[in-house]
């Protein structure tokens, strides 16, 4: 998979892909991550990319003429990008949403900085914008790491074992159950007896269960939209009861 991700700090993208998961998915050829800053194409002595908003008001905007000329120089290695653009007010980035983009062979990412991007290049360049939080930051960067990083994830080569992009949190609709390792016993606190017996079928309902409760003590809007079947229900009711608390009304497939 290709992605060029446009930014006035191509640096730190570069730094940030050396290190664990994303640096092992580069060095097996799995992804490749170029970089394109709109500062290379612009042709004034201060390489300047932003100008006060038109209206008044706080802060700069980005200028679309060297997005777009950015856009134009990652298109001579991924013609055929989806574009997305990084921002607070883009559709949430969702484990769904990091599936579809890593079935793509190329991708852009735009990372924003300052107050925005100028709307005239948003509505004329870019096909998606997302957001990977109900929150604002200083700039896309982040967040267009966050997006290589999930969908790296998926690529097949890229874990060492691709089992673990299907249990994990999300990957089901749900959030992931607890996880334990050695000692056995830590400060006190011991290993659920379930994990410890060897029976597999018994594993795999605890951790169903824990998976269902911590979704509705956490992620309650999650549940709601799970197609429970009568056995998860009956899974839920009974880890409900052990919290002491009252039933979950969660959906079902009737």
């Amino acid at each position: 998979m290709k992605i060029v991700v446009i930014t006035l700090f191509p640096e730190f993208i570069a730094q940030s892909l050396r290190f664990g998961v994303l640096g092992r998915a580069i060095d097996r050829g799995v992804l490749s991550v170029e970089t394109r800053n709109p500062r290379d194409f612009v042709d004034d002595p201060h390489r300047t990319v932003d100008d006060r908003p038109y209206g008044g008001g706080p802060g700069m905007v980005l200028k679309a003429e060297p997005l777009r000329l950015a856009i134009v120089s990652a298109r001579e290695t991924v013609p055929r990008a989806l574009r997305v653009y990084l921002a607070a007010d883009g559709a949430p980035v969702t484990q769904e949403r990091i599936a579809r983009l890593a079935q793509l062979d190329e991708l852009v990412l735009v990372a924003g900085r300052y107050e925005g991007i100028d709307e005239r290049f948003v509505a004329t360049q870019v096909d998606e914008t997302l957001a990977v939080g109900d929150f604002v930051m200083s700039g896309g960067e982040i967040p267009a790491l966050a997006v290589i990083d999930a969908v790296a994830r998926l690529k097949p080569g890229t874990l060492g074992d691709a089992e673990s992009a299907v249990q994990e949190s999300f990957a089901t609709g749900l959030l992931d159950w607890p996880h334990y390792t050695r000692p056995e016993v830590w400060n006190g606190l011991g290993v659920p007896p379930v994990l410890l017996g060897g029976n597999h079928a018994a594993i795999e309902r605890w951790r169903r269960k824990q998976a269902l409760g911590r979704t509705s003590q956490r992620r309650p809007d999650l549940l709601r939209r799970a197609k429970l079947g009568e056995a998860e229900r009956r899974l839920l009711d009974e880890y409900m009861a052990e919290q002491g608390a009252p039933p979950e009304d969660a959906g079902t497939d009737s």
